[in-house]
Formats: C-alpha cells, sequence, structure tokens
C-alpha cells in the first residue's frame, strides 16, 4: 500500500467529517453565539479563564494527544495495519469526536459541571459519587503509566551506563519549556498579546529552547527523573491554568503540529510504500484476538474516556464563546486521529524507508532491534524523513525524543489536575450542608493532590507495561460511561441523542470483555499456572474488579434513565433542580 495515499485518504476523510458530520452535530444539538459561557460567569483566574478558541485548542489537543496516538497503533499492528486504520477512522470520526464534543458541549451548556456533576443532575446524587470515584481510580493509572514513561524517555543513560545525547538534550528542553512557559503565561496576562505576534513569539521560543537544549544537555537518570516529573505535575496541578499549564500546553502545540507537518512532508519527499502485512489474522502471535484487543489498544487515536474529562473538566471552563466547541472539541480529536494514521504509515513502512536509504545503518539498527519500543520505532522514522531536508540526525533524534516526552507529560498534568479536581468532588457535600475538618482537610487542593500523586507513584512502581493494558480498558469503559451519560443529558433537554447508541453499547461489550478477560488470566496466575507477583498481578486484579463493578452500576442507573418517558425524566430533572 502507498503510504502517501493512505495518509491523503485519511486527511480528506477527517476534514469531510468535521465539515458534514461536525457541523450537522452543532446544528443538531443547537448552539447560542451570544450566551454568556461559564469561563465569563465563574470566572476566578484559576480554573475558568475566558481564552481564545486557539489557546483553548492548543490545550485540548495537547492534553489529549499523550501517549495513546503513537504507543495505541504500533501496538495493534499486529493484526495488520488495516484493522488499525478502519478503526482510527471509524473510530475518532463516529466514536471520540462524538465523545469529546458532547461532553465539552455538555459542560458548556451546564455552566461548566463536570461530567460527574452533570451525571448527578441527570441521573442522581449515587451516580455522582460512582463516577467520581472511577474518574479518581482511573487518574491514578494515567499518572502511574504515563510518569513512568517520561521518566524512561529521558533517561540520560543507556543500557550500558553510557550518556544518551537524545535524552540529555531533550531532558534540557523539557526544563526550559516549564520556566519559559510561566514566563511566557505571565507575559500575555500583562500584555494581552494576540493574534499573530503571540504566535510569532511562541515559535522563536520553541526555536530557541530546541537549540539551547541540544547545546546544553543534561543527564538525570530515570529515578531521579521520576521524582521531578511527580513535582512538576503537583506545581501543574495547584496553580492557576494560565500560569503554567495553558502556556505550556499552547507552546507544546506547535512543537506537535510541526512534527505532524515534518511527518507529512517527509512522506510525500519519500512517498514510502507500507511493507508490514494489511492483515495477519484474528488472533496475533501473542494469543490475543483481534476482539477486544484491537478496540482497548487503538485508544486515544479513535476514542478514549480520558478526552472527555479534559473537555469538561478544563477546557468548557476556558471556552468564551459556544461557536469555538467544534473546533476545539470535534477538531482537535480529528488532528489526533490524523495524527494516528501518520503513525501507522511511518512504522508500517520503515522496511520500505531502510531500503531507500531514507534510514541510514544507525537509524535502522535502532528501528528493527527486538527492544524497539512505539515511541522508538516512531521516533527513528520521522527523523529519517526530515533528514532528507538537511536537517541533521542527532538533531532530529534530540527533537523526536523531547517529542515522546512531551506527547506524555502534557497529559500527565492534565490528569493531575483532573485527580485533585475529582478527589474534591467525591467528597464535595452540598452548598447547604456544613463541611466537617476532615472532609475540610481532604478537599483542601494541597491535600488532595498530594494523596492522587501518591496513590500514581506507588502503582507507577510496577512499570508502564504492567499498568497499559489495564489502562486502556478503564480508559474505553470510562468512555462508554460517559457516552450513556451524555446520552441523557441530551435527552433530558430536549436533544437528539441517537448517534451515541451504537457507540456506547459497542463500548460496554468491548471493555467488559476485555477486563473479564483480565481478571481471568490474572487469577489464572494465582491459582493454577503461578507466577503471581501482588505488586503488578494484585494491584490489577483489585483494579480490574472494582472497575468493572463501578462500571456496571453507572451504566445500570444511566441506562434505566435513557430508557425512562421523555416526561417523567424530565419532570424527576426539574424537581432535584428545586
Amino acid at each position: 500500500m502507498n503510504g502517501l495515499l493512505l495518509l491523503a485518504i485519511a486527511a480528506a476523510l477527517l476534514l469531510t467529517a468535521y465539515l458534514v458530520y461536525g457541523r450537522y452535530l452543532v446544528k443538531t444539538w443547537g448552539i447560542d453565539p451570544k450566551a454568556k459561557t461559564p469561563a465569563y460567569e465563574k470566572e476566578d483566574g484559576v480554573d475558568y479563564v475566558p481564552s481564545n478558541k486557539w489557546e483553548v485548542f492548543g490545550h485540548q489537543f495537547s492534553s489529549i494527544a499523550g501517549a495513546g496516538p503513537v504507543t495505541g497503533p504500533v501496538l495493534a499492528m499486529v493484526f495488520g495495519w488495516l484493522p488499525a486504520f478502519l478503526w482510527v477512522m471509524v473510530g475518532g470520526i463516529f466514536f471520540g469526536a462524538v465523545q469529546d464534543f458532547g461532553a465539552l458541549y455538555a459542560s458548556v451548556k451546564s455552566h461548566g459541571k463536570s461530567m460527574g456533576q452533570i451525571i448527578e443532575t441527570y441521573i442522581g446524587k449515587t451516580g455522582r459519587k460512582l463516577f467520581f470515584l472511577f474518574c479518581w481510580l482511573f487518574t491514578l493509572l494515567v499518572i502511574a503509566a504515563f510518569a513512568d514513561m517520561v521518566a524512561g524517555s529521558l533517561n540520560g543513560y543507556n543500557a550500558t551506563g553510557a550518556q544518551s545525547l537524545p535524552s540529555g538534550a531533550a531532558s534540557s528542553i523539557t526544563i526550559l519549556y516549564v520556566f519559559v512557559a510561566i514566563a511566557f503565561g505571565f507575559f500575555l496576562k500583562k500584555t494581552g498579546l494576540s493574534g499573530w505576534k503571540q504566535v510569532v513569539l511562541g515559535i522563536a521560543l520553541i526555536v530557541a529552547m530546541l537549540a539551547l537544549g541540544i547545546a546544553f544537555p543534561v543527564y538525570f537518570t530515570k529515578q531521579t527523573w521520576v521524582y521531578l516529573v511527580f513535582v512538576y505535575i503537583f506545581f501543574a496541578s495547584v496553580t492557576p491554568i494560565w500560569v503554567l499549564k495553558q502556556p505550556r500546553d499552547y507552546l507544546t502545540t506547535f512543537l506537535f503540529i510541526g512534527m505532524i507537518v515534518a511527518g507529512v512532508v517527509g512522506v510525500f519527499v519519500s512517498n514510502p510504500t507500507i511493507t508490514s502485512p494489511a492483515f495477519t489474522g484474528f488472533k496475533s502471535a501473542t494469543g490475543s484476538y483481534i476482539f477486544p484487543t484491537l478496540f482497548v489498544t487503538v485508544a486515544c487515536g479513535a476514542v478514549s474516556g480520558f478526552h472527555s474529562l479534559v473537555s469538561s473538566e478544563t477546557s468548557s471552563k476556558q471556552i468564551r464563546n459556544e461557536s469555538d466547541m467544534l473546533q476545539v472539541g470535534y477538531g482537535s480529536m480529528l488532528l489526533e486521529s490524523l495524527l494516528a494514521v501518520l503513525v501507522i504509515v511511518v512504522v508500517g513502512s520503515l522496511t520500505s524507508l531502510a531500503s531507500k536509504g531514507v534510514l541510514n545503518e544507525t537509524l535502522s539498527s535502532m528501528a528493527f532491534a527486538d527492544t524497539a519500543t512505539p515511541f522508538i520505532k516512531f521516533s527513528v522514522g520521522v527523523t529519517g524523513l526530515i533528514s532528507q531536508f538537511g536537517f541533521p540526525q542527532e538533531w532530529g533524534l534530540c527533537i523526536m525524543t523531547m517529542f515522546v516526552s512531551a506527547l506524555a507529560l502534557t497529559s500527565l498534568d492534565a490528569v493531575a489536575r483532573i485527580g485533585r479536581l475529582s478527589f474534591q468532588e467525591l467528597f464535595e457535600v452540598n452548598e447547604d450542608a456544613e463541611t466537617n475538618s476532615v472532609v475540610a482537610f481532604l478537599t483542601n487542593k494541597y491535600v488532595a493532590t498530594l494523596i492522587t500523586l501518591a496513590g500514581g507513584y506507588l502503582l507507577s512502581l510496577g512499570g508502564y507495561l504492567n499498568i497499559w493494558p489495564l489502562f486502556g480498558s478503564a480508559n474505553q469503559l470510562l468512555a462508554a460511561m460517559v457516552l450513556v451519560s451524555l446520552s441523557v443529558f441530551l435527552k433530558v433537554t430536549g436533544r437528539k441523542g441517537y448517534m451515541l447508541y451504537v457507540p456506547m453499547v459497542m463500548m460496554l461489550v468491548v471493555t467488559m470483555t476485555s477486563l473479564g478477560m483480565s481478571v481471568y488470566n490474572i487469577c489464572l496466575k494465582l491459582f493454577v499456572t503461578g507466577g503471581f507477583v501482588f505488586m503488578t498481578d494484585g494491584l490489577q486484579l483489585f483494579f480490574a474488579i472494582l472497575l468493572m463493578a463501578l462500571g456496571l452500576m453507572i451504566f445500570i442507573g444511566s441506562g434505566k434513565k435513557l430508557v425512562q418517558p421523555v416526561e417523567k425524566a424530565m419532570l424527576q430533572e426539574q424537581e432535584q433542580n428545586a
């Protein structure tokens, strides 16, 4: 298969989906460009901050474009590139983008409420508590997996103990990014700079950071980076969003888009052939079946429950005009799907690129090593593509290593904030109820953040490879719960929600099957084959059973509300709001 043709087909389909299906959703659900958004209604300078649509788009895209668009498609290619491509396209257009836009839409229309608060309004207080508990546990998995991943990619020493220039340079750039983002945020706040001047300044800062980072690398061990990452996400969670999170996401978006553009141009120039098999069968060499493995492995590139938390917990509080929601919610997901397709094309064409000389001997040995991770394969492929334009290979590897760590780090600082908010809302009481000292202590933002990060750190001790399968299943189960909750919201508010029915049922079946298989395999280790390890298998078993139970309770509660007559559901909503 011609890689350029596949990428062109994907781009055309995604653009058409945005212009046709995205606008259809806007027309069907309805928006009011003159309405006062929550960012203005509750403006506090911390979480509720009215921002222009490109800043919010940058925040949304940077936060959702974590490790999934790279890791998921590559792992799923054990069944062939075609199933992975088809699921990215169908899932991205009709599942993921609809969910992301729907969660953002529901939150903005509900005065900035999070998904848990929306569930309480339309389903009940018990559903809300269960949802926040599920979300908090889920954020622990994300923190554990991504923190270990970032620390591993920034580890300044290779397996032999020698210093690694790409990792050292990426480490330096990562540190610079934090302090430059803070300065950039204060500068924008002070001057009000916007438009093309803000873009030019942002790009100039990125180029300067890349040059300085490559010129002055720093070398830390993986364990040191684990500590640094947790310190960073603590401050990212508790500081006002405009101080660190928003400017860092804005700057990182240019890096992401630049990488995507470089990869696309590289594919156009090299015109590679995808040499990996289109379809290998319904069962992989490791014994996993295409159902449900494909649909939980390719998460962020197709549909991800985590995205709905970003949409409803942070992005909805920055939207300054309802007309911006389509670009932020629907558009950012489609761009992530395009990134996933680019990953499929690049990794699937590595053999072709090597035979054409695009990958030299050094890059080829890295790409085809038995220990090569999805990140290494993609990084090496893009490095080879951009090297065709005279770009130094060492620079390419450094920048791609930075890109890999930035992907996970931007999701990390978002999920740390979401985890803190979920923990606070889990213990939150009604405004007219008296708050006791214990609840006041637990809902303190610093305490809630520390408890959340402590849980994530303990889980990270098992390594991301042990966490990733459980993360994927929990992530998609969250998507199923959000979709059914959004269906209830649309029904009770008099809007059409039939476009969510197939996605929510499919994701529930997929995730319950996957979690059930995980529980079965772990129980085999415990009772039959041996090899059960508490810190990995034990925690996964506990989380899998707990997440299945919580997911089913929320889904059943939402399902009952969904099948009620519209009049009865609307009456109950009015009684709850009274």
